[in-house]
């Protein structure tokens, strides 16, 4: 997720220290490029960026030396467009008059695009935050104050945003010009310092220099000056009358965001980053040809590695139940010895990375291309080596995911799978894509309680099982692996059908045993919890209402009524949350768990 930080001063100065600092007070977030720019007194625009770490750039660009009374930094995490110079943040409009930076995805960004450049705009690079500013440009060329262009740029914006942006030529009447920002999905926060006010994508950024701190929300827009702020409505314009509050907790809590561990903030996050995955795919050219893609194999596999390839496995169920496509499941390590070789030129293999840069699934990919087979990457950062590679890609746009377990972009790599099956779907109901960010939300709020109550079953345990049936046998693994991951206990999850097959022979009397059901899979789930129950086993259910199953568990954390596929998908959000609790209840950070590393780059 991109961090901007914005800020108006009383008298010019050397600003590149301090914009340089708050870029580094936002790093936590994740990014790939960094760009600052300053405005004087005189209008001068100082426009600096490019790919590559904060110090590294700094070194070549030389931030400090940067003078103005406005200035903007922006770090920015790739979505739309490679990292590189011209993609990177803040942007300029056509002649150089406006410059602004963007946090989030502008879901239309192909189409803006195509219309800036058949007006006469000069457009200079493929990101969204670009089409932020000539968005705006176009309603100044018509003659209209930046108050009304942004207002009016807002309804051409598609997806979810926060914008600031300024311009060379707009004075009040004190001789002092201003910054605006607006809200639309993505944070942002104002800060009321002594001589100067701040307008930032996240808090660690705003408190070196103030605590008193204006909450801005969806639909509004903030002006600063050196010594005050205007809040007013994005639709009407109306002035909105609103007490800045003083905020009194530390910079850890601002940097997670008021939650004790990233990991929570990052469970907390997935209603927001599914909606900004859901808005790109629906707008993204990209789907089309990974699909046409997919559509057109002999043989599809889904290649992946840990929690990348349990997602592998739920789009496999989806393919095979919503599509009648058939899909290989295969972990990446096994893929090389055991299938490299049968691919063909009408085979295709969808490579499933969240860094993009696994060596296990590179290797992979690097088996199939001599073959002619299509390589269709899943990953979750731009530039990386996947992406390069592969013949088509998607995004799982989930921005920076700080704690090692994968827990957001796990959800999007399900929800990206699902989406693609319900685009060729052969049987059922489409998806209700407007509704899914919400009933997500909701899921976390109702099941949070209860997730706290079956860690605090669990947690005396050393070694268990999470039982799966169908689609929901993926999600049952990602539970297990999430536990072992933070726990340090032993969770082996397996197939509810199989369990019969030897594991029977651990039940004792009170023995837990979770069972993760989709709702047509309710009354095949209860044979299964009736092998466990009858021989004194503790019988916990994942599941949506359902009276046959309430009658035969002794726990049910019960999930939204939602369809056979949307049920499986909402219920990863309890099994992230039973094991975060459990590990907090241990004393484990669950952010740093011993041993892991967030990308593997080794065989």
């Amino acid at each position: 997720m991109c961090g901007i930080f914005g800020i108006v001063t009383e008298r010019e100065q050397m600003l590149g220290a301090l914009l340089l600092e708050a870029g580094r007070r936002l790093a936590y977030r994740g990014y790939d490029s960094i760009g600052c720019a300053t405005i004087d007194g005189s209008g001068q625009i100082d426009l600096r960026k490019d790919a590559g770490k904060i110090d590294e750039v700094d070194g070549r660009l030389h931030f400090k030396e940067m003078r103005g009374r406005r200035g903007i930094v922006q770090l920015r995490w790739a979505t739309f467009g490679s990292p590189s110079q011209a993609n990177a943040q803040p942007h300029l409009d056509s002649d150089g008059d406006l410059v602004g930076a963007h946090n989030g995805n502008i879901v239309n960004n192909v189409s803006l695009r195509e219309e800036f450049l058949a007006q006469g705009m000069t457009v200079r690079g493929t990101n969204d935050g670009e089409s932020c500013v000539h968005a705006v440009e176009r309603y100044v060329n018509q003659g209209r104050d930046l108050v009304e262009a942004i207002r009016c740029a807002a309804g051409d914006l598609q997806g979810d945003y926060a914008f600031v942006v300024g311009s060379s030529n707009e004075r009040g009447e004190d001789g002092h010009s201003p910054l605006h920002a607006i809200k639309k999905g993505s944070g942002l926060v104002v800060g009321l310092a002594e001589g100067a006010t701040c307008v930032s994508s996240d808090l660690p950024s705003i408190l070196p220099l103030t605590n008193r701190i204006l909450r801005v929300f969806d639909g509004e827009m903030v002006t600063l000056w050196p010594d005050r702020v205007e809040l007013r409505r994005v639709d009407t314009g109306e002035r909105i009358e609103r007490a800045p509050e003083v905020f009194t907790q530390g910079m850890d809590a601002a940097v997670k965001g008021g939650y004790r561990h990233f990991m929570l903030k990052e469970i907390h996050e997935e209603p927001q980053v599914a909606a900004e995955l859901i808005h790109w795919l629906q707008a993204s050219p990209h789907v089309t040809p990974f699909l046409e893609a997919l559509t057109a194999a002999r043989r599809l596999y889904f290649v992946g590695c840990g929690t990348s390839y349990h997602a592998c496995l739920v789009g496999a169920a989806y393919f095979n139940q919503l599509a009648g496509i058939p899909a290989v499941p295969v972990l990446a390590p096994q893929f090389r010895e055991t299938l490299a070789r049968t691919l063909t030129a009408d085979d295709a293999v969808v490579l499933v990375s969240q860094s993009g840069e696994t060596k296990d699934v590179l290797n992979a990919l690097n088996a199939s291309r001599p073959t002619g087979a299509r390589l269709l990457g899943v990953l979750n950062v731009l530039g990386s080596t996947l992406m390069h590679a592969s013949d088509h890609y998607l995004p799982l746009a989930c921005g920076y995911e700080i704690s090692v377990p994968a827990t957001k972009t796990y959800l999007n790599q399900v929800l990206l799978f699902l989406y693609l099956a319900d685009r060729v779907r052969a049987h059922g109901d489409k998806v209700d894509w407007a509704k899914l960010p919400d009933l997500i939300a909701t899921t976390l709020e109702s099941t949070d309680e209860g997730a706290q109550y079956v860690a605090s079953i669990l947690n005396p345990l050393r070694e268990m099982y999470y039982l799966g049936y169908g689609l929901t046998l993926g999600m049952a693994l990602e539970g297990a692996l999430k536990l072992k991951e933070i726990t340090y206990a032993h969770c082996e999850g397996i197939l509810s059908s199989e369990f019969k097959h030897g594991p029977l022979s651990s039940v004792y009397e009170g023995y837990p045993v979770l069972f993760v059901t989709a709702p047509n899979d309710a009354a095949m789930m209860v044979n299964h919890v009736n092998e466990v129950t009858c021989r004194g086993g503790r019988a916990i259910a994942i599941a949506a209402e359902d009276a046959l199953l309430r009658q035969n568990v002794h726990d049910y954390l019960v999930l939204p009524s939602a369809s056979q596929e949307v049920a499986t998908l909402l219920s990863a959000l309890p099994l992230q949350l039973i094991s975060y609790y459990m590990s907090v209840a241990r004393g484990i950070d669950p952010d740093f768990p011993r041993n892991l590393s967030k990308t593997l780059t080794v065989d």
